[in-house]
């Protein structure tokens, strides 16, 4: 008995009239899921088409294609043959059902297309690509293929040799107009996935405004992959398009993607379609995520809707989340923006007796509303909780509470505090010094103002600051001696500086001439 070499597309076509020589020998048996046929080997020893320029052998180093055997078939009822290769491709039996397959072409029957697929799926499951390969592009040849033969195809060459190996493959079949008509949804969005996997939002877009050309109207998952990659990429813009595209077009959106267009729309500041995709998650039955609640929070309070947000807020608390520092604090910073800060005050004091543990940084949005205030004593009282604490206390946080002594016109409690977080090792910054010199020139403290000074550094902002100050409070031989120490250490004075030197010059001209 000799065995069959079978070469390239043979096992798919019936045998030619014009045949080589074939030497061949028949015995009855039955091949896998009861199909009983006749065994029957042969040799061919014609030639490998060269046209077809594809490997030559299958990822594992064993090409299928060329080590099957071709068999007599009893059974000529093509959908019962076709159903057996898809059984046995479903069984993962590779080799049955690839002979099976080229016994019934060479026989003069043809698969049909869910048997080629499948056929096609458990090549590739068995990492013999080449093969599949060779399968798919008879099928192409022949006609027999779907959109689901591609998105096959597409993904096996996107997890093998890459995304961008993928996308060269899908515009070389979509030059191909012959080809394209077969296209379908489930093409394109086994394209966008692939797209998806490198964040590849340009593509994305480009092959979204061609499904549109074509029109074609994209399903839920088409949808879907759109706005994951451009929210993902931060094209919030184009997400919001293919979310209002959804719409229009009647396709319901998943829960995912709703919170997914929720945190776009607020980046995009469009926070009544935030709130419109809200409220539909409500209506459905849908329950929003505690991130979804806080981006609203957030994004309605940078927008002056405080009684929104703190409705929200209380939608979020019905539906038994818990809120985190971010909700918080954009409570907190609500507040602040809208000049109401006893009421921030007011809210951490509540925050803080249902709360062991507050973070830093709630602690210093409440500390930004004493220095508005001007509440120095309540400042000083968090700066001591936070380090009963045991935070880490950050100059950011001096600095509000100076500033608060500052606002206040406290520079004696001011200096204290300086030299407490001098004596706690944080350093001062350039802020630090500002506060501090504007509370001493206010207080009349002008000794401390120049210790200040001479301890430093020469900085411009610091001389800017002094001079002025000094100036404003009739100081004006002290800001002089200043103003000519400034440029001997080489700093440049800002225009306020330099006009309010010129105004004391000439009234110092003025009271001379005067008196001569």
């Amino acid at each position: 008995m000799v065995l069959v070499p079978v070469y390239e597309y043979v096992r798919f076509s019936p045998f030619p009239m014009n045949m080589p020589r074939i030497n061949s020998q028949f015995k009855s048996t039955k091949m896998g899921n009861r199909v009983k046929v006749l065994n029957m080997t042969a040799s061919f020893e014609s030639e490998l088409d060269s046209s077809q320029n594809l490997p030559s052998t299958s990822s594992n180093g064993k090409d299928l294609v060329y080590d099957s055997k071709v068999h007599f078939l009893e059974e000529r009822n093509e959908e019962e043959l076709s159903r057996r290769i898809l059984m046995l491709s479903r069984s993962n039996k590779v080799r049955s059902a690839l002979e099976l397959c080229k016994s019934m072409e060479f026989s003069g029957l043809k698969p049909d297309v869910h048997a080629y697929n499948s056929l096609l799926s458990c090549m590739l499951r068995n990492g013999l690509l080449n093969d599949a390969l060779r399968t798919f592009e008879f099928m192409k040849n022949n006609k027999v293929i779907t959109g689901h033969t591609y998105s096959i195809m597409l993904k096996a060459i996107a997890d093998t040799q890459g995304n961008d190996a993928a996308l060269d493959m899908f515009a070389e079949l979509e030059r191909d107009s012959t080809l394209k008509k077969d296209f379908d949804m489930v093409v394109y969005n086994t394209v966008i996935s692939i797209c998806g996997r490198s964040n590849n939002w340009v593509e994305t877009e480009g092959l979204w405004r061609r499904i549109q050309e074509n029109g074609y109207i994209g399903t839920q998952v088409t949808y879907s992959l759109l706005i994951s990659i451009f929210v993902r990429c931060n094209q919030c813009e184009l997400a919001i398009d293919a979310y209002t595209e959804m719409i229009r077009n009647g396709v319901e959106p998943r829960d995912d993607i709703m919170h997914a267009m929720i945190n776009a729309c607020v980046k995009e500041e469009k926070r009544d379609l935030a709130l419109s995709i809200f409220q539909k998650m409500l209506d459905d039955g849908l329950k929003p995520n505690l991130v979804a609640c806080n981006a609203l929070i957030n994004s309605l309070g940078k927008g002056g809707e405080i009684k929104l947000a703190f409705k929200i807020y209380d939608i979020m608390i019905s539906l038994g989340h818990k809120p985190d520092d971010f909700t918080w604090n954009s409570l907190l910073g609500a507040l602040y923006r809208a000049n109401r800060h006893a009421d921030a005050l007011h809210l951490f004091e509540r925050i803080r007796q249902q709360n062991e543990l507050i973070s830093l940084h709630l602690y210093n949005t409440a500390l930004m509303s004493c220095q508005k205030l001007g509440s120095w004593d309540k400042a000083l009282q968090l700066l001591w909780q936070m380090e009963g604490l045991g935070l880490s206390v950050s100059t950011t946080s001096y600095n509000l509470v100076i500033g608060a002594c500052e606002t206040a016109r406290k520079p004696k409690v001011a200096l204290q505090v300086y030299d407490h977080m001098i004596h706690q090792k944080c350093v001062p910054d350039t802020f630090t010094h500002l506060s501090l010199i504007r509370s001493c020139i206010w207080g009349s403290l002008w000794a401390e103002v120049e210790e200040i000074l001479d301890g430093l550094p020469p900085n411009v902002s610091l001389y800017n600051a002094a001079i002025q100050g000094m100036s404003l409070r009739g100081k004006v031989e002290s800001a002089k001696k200043l103003y000519f120490k400034m440029q001997k250490n080489g700093l440049k004075p800002d225009g306020k500086t330099r006009a309010l030197m010129l105004q004391n010059l000439r009234k110092h001209r003025f009271k001379a001439k005067k008196l001569t």
